[in-house]
């Protein structure tokens, strides 16, 4: 086992209502190569439409189904099914099943997870800190 957060209980972060993630491998312990964060998503959960500029995100569906927004595509995706959302497309995810979402996400190479630690427990001004990272927010979940 590499040295690092995979060694350690996981922390989960509440990062908005009905959304709670862990790092489960961070940036830090693969010299920005990659991170993988999992999330645990209620039904009517998902994230503004964005943009990362540095990052691939790739989303490992481990439970429920999700609702990916890429680019002018609007499609779900069920457990077992793997997605690849480029940097710089227009993108976001969300629950708008009854059931539980359960994902995981790489970002490729690592880093925007740190954003995800900043965010928790509530009040933070959400375009400073998505600039901060290299991502531009858009607007609202388009569905």
């Amino acid at each position: 086992m590499m040295p690092g957060s995979m060694d350690r209980a996981a922390e989960w972060l509440e990062t908005r209502p009905g959304e709670l993630c862990t790092i489960r491998v961070d940036a830090a312990d693969t010299n920005g190569v990659y991170s993988f964060v999992e999330i645990l998503s209620n039904s009517g959960d998902g994230t503004p439409l964005h943009t990362h500029q540095n990052e691939d995100e790739h989303i490992i569906v481990l439970e429920g189904t999700v609702r990916i927004a890429c680019g002018d595509k609007v499609f779900d995706a069920g457990a077992g099914k793997v997605l690849t959302l480029p940097r710089k497309v227009p993108h976001a995810w969300g629950n708008r099943s009854n059931a539980r979402l359960r994902i995981a996400v790489v970002a490729f190479p690592g880093g925007c997870e740190e954003a995800l630690r900043i965010a928790r427990g509530g009040a933070v001004d959400l375009p400073s800190l998505a600039a901060r990272f290299g991502i531009s927010l858009i607007g609202p979940t388009p569905f």
